[in-house]
């Protein structure tokens, strides 16, 4: 039985069809859909507590393959505060916990205070944790958050509350 030249171009068509790797995602997007790893940009906004007046608080996220992070926002400086720093986890597909602290300050008293080294002293902790659901394509996510301020002695005072976020992954 001959094949004819029309079938070998069809067949040579067909097999280097399922060969081809045009329908599949790029390095690195199935693992980008399934994990934090990378920079996020995100909006909060808090119902009650210290921050509910922050109508414009945005976050910088950037999450570790080892499960660490470091958190900045766009109020950093009011008062100057350190960036945070935390630990996340997976807990499902496509969901995550994270848990970071940062260091509240208190201003001082008067001007003079700074002039005798003194200035912007530690007045304890905030907590923030996050329960995030992230998007089928990994680009996006939605988070619940709750945040607890601790004095110094690590006891909780006012100014806690809740919140909901949403991300969008940093990328070119």
């Amino acid at each position: 039985m001959k094949i004819s030249q029309a079938a070998l171009v069809l067949a040579a068509i067909v097999s280097a069809s399922a060969c081809s790797d045009a329908g599949a995602p790029r390095a690195g997007e199935t693992a980008e859909a399934e994990s934090l790893v990378g920079v996020w940009r995100a909006q909060m906004r808090f119902a009650g507590g210290a921050f509910a007046d922050m109508k414009d608080l945005e976050f910088m996220y950037a999450f570790n393959a080892g499960g660490t992070m470091t958190e900045s926002s766009n109020y950093d400086s009011a008062p100057p505060v350190p960036p945070a720093y935390g630990v996340w986890k997976k807990t499902g597909p496509r969901q995550f916990e994270i848990k970071y602290v940062f260091y509240n300050t208190k201003a001082p008293a008067a001007f003079e205070d700074i002039a005798k080294g003194g200035g912007w002293l530690p007045a304890g902790v905030g907590v923030f944790t996050e329960k995030i659901s992230l998007s089928e394509d990994g680009k996006s996510y939605k988070s619940a958050v709750t945040y607890v301020a601790l004095d110094p002695s690590g006891k909780a005072m006012e100014g806690g509350g809740d919140a909901s976020s949403t991300g969008k992954r940093l990328g070119f």
